[in-house]
C-alpha cells in the first residue's frame, strides 16, 4: 500500500491509544529538539538546520513508512557522513555548504525511492554485518572526538586526517582550555548521567539543556567567551529548490549512495526490532519508499539528511507508542518549537549540545560483538577490523573505508567458496552417509564412489571441483560408477553447467557413469535450460541417494555389489562389519528401525 498509515486510523478511535500516542511523541520531542541540534552541528551546519529536519521527515516517515514506533530525524552517523562528504566541497557553515547539504539530502531520497519502488532493499544486504560493526566503532569514535574542542572551548587548525586535527586540539587544550566551559560541558554530563542512572524515566537531555541555559544566561556565559547557539530564525521553514548542476551531481552522488544505504540499514535494524516484538508487519521496501520521501522533504525545506534513530525509536516504543501518529505529534512539537520557543534557546552553552553527542554515541562502540564474529568466522573478524582501522585512519573520508570493507568481505566471501568443502562418504551402521575423513574406518566399494559437494557450483569452485572429481578418478582405477551427491548445491550457472556436462562425458568416454542424486530445483532447472539433461539422460538423476545405488547395483556384473548383498554401501553389509569389530559398542538404534530412516545424511 502506498500510504500504511491509512490502517492505522481506526485505531486511534481507541481513546487509550490516542493518548498513549500523545505523550510517547511528546516525549520523543523533548529528546529531539536539543539532540537535533547538537547533531546539525556535527555535521557542520547552524543548530536550527537539525530542528528544519525534524519538523517534516518524522511525520512523511510515519505517513509512509510501515514501521509504527521508527523515529525518523538527525541521527549521528548520518550527521557525521554529511560533514565528511561535503567538507572537501564547501567550508562548513557557508552558503555553498547548506545548499551542498540540502541537495545531499534530495539525492539520497531519490535514491531510496527509487530503489524502494523498484524492490531492491536488498542492496542493503551487501553492508555486510561485520563491516557495520567495523563502521559504527570507528565512527563513534570519531563523532566523539570531533566534538573535543567544544569541551574545552578551544579551536584548533583542521588537518587532513581526523587522528592530525585531534591532535592539533589536545596541544591547544593544554595552553587556552577555557574553563567555564568545561564546567559546563562536565555539569551537563553530570545530570545526564545522574538522571539515568538514579531516575531513568525524566528526559535527562532536556533537563541539561535547560539547566546550563539557565546557568550561561544568569552568569553571561557568551561575554566570557564561552560559546552559545545564539539566534534562532522563527517560524517554519519554507520550501525552497536548490539548483542542481552535472558537476555537482556527481560531486555527490558517490556519498548519497553510501550515506542512503548505511542510513537505511540503521533504520531498518531498529525497525526489525520492534516489529518482532511488537508482532507487527514490517515492509522494507515500504520502509525505503518512506525514508526517501522525507529525505527529499528535508532537502527541501532546508533539511539535511535523515534516517531512523535507535535511542529516539527505544524511546517511542518504551513510551507505549502504538502507531505513527507518534511521529505526527513529534512533529508538531518541534513545529511549535520553531514557531514560538526559539528565543529561549539562544544563550544553550555549545558545550551543552557537545556532551549530548558524546552521551549518545558511547554506546556504539561495540568490541564485543566484534569479538564474536571474529570465533564464529575469521574472515569476518578480519572484515570488522580492517574496516575499523580504515575508517579511523580514512576520516574524514568516511566513504573510502567502508567501500573498503564492503569490498573486503566480497573477496573473502569468494575466496571461501572457491575452495569449499568436498568429501568421498560411505555408508555408516547407522544407516546415514559419512564423510570418510571423519570416519576413515568406514568400508568403502571399489566399484561405486559416492561425492559430496558443499556449495553451489559457479564460475570461482567450477575448476576446483573439476580438479578433485578427476583426482578421485584417478585414485579409484576399478570405479565404475561415481555418484554425486548434489544435496549440498544449491544452484549452477553457466560455468559450473558446462564443467559438470564436460566432465561427465570425459568420465563416461573413460567407462565410469556419472549419476546425480538428491538435485535441488534451481540445480534441474539451470541443467534442463541448458540442453544437459535430455529424455534419453534423465535416467542418470535421483531424488534420492539410495535410488542412485540401486541403479548402480542393478547395472553392473560383480561379485562384490551383485544380489549376493556383499556392497558395503548397504546397510545389512555395513552393520555387520560393524557388529563383527571387537569391542564395539552397541549402536543405540536397531537395524529395524534404521531401515524405515531416510538413509541420507
Amino acid at each position: 500500500m502506498l500510504v500504511p498509515t491509512f490502517d492505522q486510523l481506526a485505531e486511534l478511535r481507541d481513546k487509550e491509544t490516542l493518548k498513549v500516542d500523545i505523550l510517547a511523541g511528546i516525549t520523543v520531542a523533548l529528546i529531539l529538539v536539543p539532540q537535533s541540534m547538537a547533531y546539525a552541528q556535527l555535521a557542520g551546519l547552524p543548530a536550527y538546520y537539525g530542528l528544519y529536519a525534524s519538523f517534516l521527515p518524522p511525520m512523511i516517515a510515519a505517513i509512509f513508512g510501515s514501521s509504527r514506533q521508527l523515529a525518523t530525524g538527525p541521527v549521528a552517523v548520518v550527521s557525521l557522513m554529511t560533514a565528511a562528504s561535503l567538507e572537501p566541497l564547501a567550508a562548513s557553515g557557508s552558503e555553498g555548504f547548506l545548499m551542498y547539504a540540502t541537495l545531499l539530502a534530495i539525492l539520497i531520497g531519490l535514491f531510496q525511492v527509487s530503489l524502494g519502488v523498484l524492490r531492491l532493499g536488498v542492496l542493503v544486504d551487501f553492508l555486510s554485518h561485520p563491516v557495520v560493526l567495523g563502521f559504527t566503532s570507528a565512527g563513534a569514535i570519531i563523532i566523539g572526538t570531533s566534538q573535543i574542542s567544544k569541551l574545552f572551548g578551544v579551536t584548533a587548525e583542521r588537518a587532513d586526517h581526523h587522528y592530525e586535527t585531534v591532535y592539533n586540539v589536545i596541544q591547544a587544550a593544554l595552553t587556552d582550555t577555557h574553563w567555564p566551559t568545561v564546567f559546563i560541558a562536565l555539569l551537563s554530563i553530570g545530570i545526564m548521567v545522574g538522571i539515568r542512572r538514579w531516575k531513568p524515566t525524566w528526559p535527562a537531555v532536556l533537563i541539561a539543556v535547560v539547566f546550563t541555559t539557565l546557568i550561561s544566561k544568569a552568569t553571561d556565559f557568551a561575554k566570557r567567551n564561552g560559546a552559545i547557539v545564539g539566534e534562532i530564525p522563527e517560524g517554519l521553514p519554507g520550501i525552497a529548490i536548490p539548483q542542481l548542476s552535472f558537476d555537482i551531481f556527481l560531486d555527490l552522488i558517490t556519498a548519497a549512495i553510501i550515506i542512503s544505504l548505511i542510513g537505511f540499514m540503521e533504520a531498518i535494524s531498529i525497525a526489525k526490532a520492534m516489529a518482532a516484538k511488537t508482532r507487527q508487519h514490517l515492509d522494507a521496501n515500504q520502509e525505503l519508499f518512506g525514508q526517501g520521501l522525507s529525505n527529499i522533504a528535508s532537502g527541501l525545506f532546508s533539511g539535511y539528511p535523515v534516517s531512523g534513530s535507535f535511542s529516539r525509536s527505544a524511546v517511542n516504543i518504551n513510551a507505549g507508542a502504538r502507531t505513527g501518529f507518534s511521529s505526527i505529534v513529534t512533529a508538531a512539537v518541534v513545529g511549535i518549537t520553531l514557531l514560538f520557543l526559539t528565543p529561549l534557546l539562544y544563550h544553550l552553552p555549545q558545550a551543552t549540545l557537545a556532551t549530548i553527542i558524546i552521551i549518545a554515541v558511547v554506546g556504539l562502540v561495540k568490541i564485543e560483538p566484534i569479538k564474536h564474529a571474529w570465533k564464529v568466522e575469521k574472515h569476518d573478524g578480519i572484515v570488522a577490523v580492517i574496516t575499523f582501522v580504515l575508517t579511523l585512519y580514512m576520516a574524514p573520508h568516511l566513504d573510502k573505508g567502508i567501500l573498503a570493507g564492503v569490498f573486503l568481505s566480497m573477496a573473502l566471501f569468494i575466496y571461501r567458496t572457491m575452495r569449499p568443502r568436498f568429501a568421498m562418504v560411505s555408508r555408516h551402521p547407522d544407516g546415514t552417509f559419512r564423510d570418510l575423513s571423519v570416519f576413515p574406518e568406514l568400508e568403502t566399494c571399489k566399484n561405486i564412489i559416492i561425492i559430496r559437494f558443499y556449495m553451489s557450483l559457479y564460475y570461482a569452485n567450477a575448476g576446483y571441483f573439476e580438479t578433485k572429481v578427476l583426482q578421485v578418478f584417478a585414485e579409484h582405477r576399478d570405479a565404475k560408477y561415481i555418484i554425486i551427491d548434489a544435496e549440498g548445491i544449491n544452484m549452477v550457472d553457466s560455468t559450473g553447467e558446462m564443467v559438470l556436462t564436460q566432465l561427465r562425458e570425459r568420465l563416461e568416454a573413460a567407462g565410469v557413469i556419472v549419476l546425480i542424486a538428491r538435485m535441488k530445483r534451481q540445480f534441474m532447472q539451470s541443467m534442463r535450460k541448458a540442453g544437459a539433461i535430455t529424455t534419453t539422460e534423465d535416467e542418470r538423476f535421483f531424488s534420492r541417494l539410495t535410488f542412485a545405488l540401486e541403479y548402480a547395483w542393478d547395472q553392473m556384473e560383480c561379485d562384490q555389489c551383485d544380489n549376493s548383498k556383499g556392497c558395503p554401501l548397504r546397510i545389512s553389509v555395513a552393520r555387520k562389519q560393524y557388529d563383527a569389530r571387537e569391542g564395539t559398542p552397541a549402536l543405540p538404534t536397531p537395524v529395524d528401525k534404521i531401515r524405515t530412516l531416510v538413509t541420507e545424511e
